[in-house]
């Protein structure tokens, strides 16, 4: 008869399986990613006793709101092997166009769907340009970054910001719930996130949609003898993307108490790309996960409030997200061609 011992499971099992669950859900190619935002939290409290204030930790979910929601529309378009450059100009007209809802016509609900609406419109519009004019995703995005950009100058009255200074709408940007005694509560706008990106993360991991995102940024010839319609699966993507655009666009007017063609939003598919190539995604497309660029959007939000805490001037920033872009592109070459030779290996083994 076997010891009671003998039946036990190991020590530590438990915290294994746990590890183990935890690196699945994270994707082993971004523990390396954890390891980076762990190394950069050190840094950032050692040099300053505030950085793990409870309300520092909030200001940067709450922070990474705008960003976080464009970066999960790329996240669907980059990996279908396409690229959307136009994604800020978008949250900058549906800016304008939700504080013009609010202000003039005093409909938060209004304002809330038509900026997302107006997304979701333009980024059909970038789908048109790319999928029945056959125009490279790079450059047709291109052209629209600065055609839609226009186009909120030419919506806001005089090309001016339009100021809303309705406190309900101002909740959407800024308000906070669960506030209890001296804990600052947790930002409305990182709920959000945290929701979108969840049922993104399902929707890519757990479903046909996903599945055929993956295909058809790996092989899209395979997607099509699959019978995965390419041209519908575009105007799906980038009318998404577009969405998730208009929606930050309306985050921003509901933060700033204003609609601004420019201020607030430029930029932001400079961070967008960047955290999404961070995450693990490709250029040649195929890869990446929602996981991967939240954690990549949650390091450039870390990385930014730390040299806020600092004292570091802007424009350092901005040259260390755009050196974060060149490596984060660097190392998916090298992993797209590390897998490459893998299976050229495994091919000519297969042969001899």
């Amino acid at each position: 008869m076997e010891s009671s011992q003998t039946m036990q499971p190991p020590a530590g099992s438990g915290l294994l399986r746990t590890w183990q669950a935890a690196t699945r859900f994270v994707g082993p190619e971004n523990l390396s990613l954890l390891i980076a935002l762990a190394i950069l939290v050190v840094l950032i409290a050692s040099q300053t006793e505030h950085f793990f204030s409870a309300r520092n930790l909030l200001n940067i979910g709450q922070n990474m709101t705008v960003v976080g929601l464009v970066a999960v529309g790329m996240t669907l378009v980059i990996v279908s092997a396409g690229l959307d450059i136009s994604v800020g100009s978008i949250a900058g007209a549906a800016s304008v166009v939700s504080a013009i809802m609010v202000a003039s016509f005093g409909t938060i609900i209004g304002g809330v769907a038509f900026g997302i609406a107006l997304g979701a419109l333009l980024g059909t519009v970038n789908a048109t340009i790319i999928t029945f004019l056959r125009v490279n995703p790079v450059v047709a995005t291109l052209a629209t970054f600065s055609a839609f950009r226009g186009l909120a100058f030419l919506i806001a009255p005089e090309g001016r910001p339009v100021g809303v200074l309705d406190p309900t709408f101002a909740l959407l940007g800024s308000g906070r719930v669960f506030t209890v005694g001296e804990f600052p509560g947790i930002p409305i706008p990182f709920i959000i996130l945290l929701v979108i990106a969840g049922i993104a993360h399902f929707v890519m991991s757990s479903t046909v949609f996903g599945r055929s995102i993956y295909t058809m940024g790996g092989n899209p010839t395979a997607a099509r003898l699959a019978g995965i319609n390419l041209t519908r699966m575009k105007f799906y993507i980038y009318s998404i993307s577009g969405a998730l655009a208009g929606l930050a666009g309306v985050i921003v007017t509901a933060r700033t108490s204003s609609g601004q063609p420019a201020s607030g939003t430029q930029g932001l598919e400079l961070e967008a790309i960047t955290a999404v190539f961070l995450g693990g995604a490709i250029l040649a497309g195929g890869k990446g996960t929602i996981v991967g660029s939240m954690l990549a959007v949650t390091l450039l939000a870390t990385l930014s409030n730390g040299m806020n805490l600092l004292g570091i001037p802007t424009f350092y920033q901005l040259v260390a997200k755009g050196l974060l872009l060149v490596v984060a592109v660097a190392i998916g070459q090298w992993r797209m061609a590390r897998a490459e030779r893998q299976q050229s290996r495994a091919a000519a083994a297969k042969g001899g």
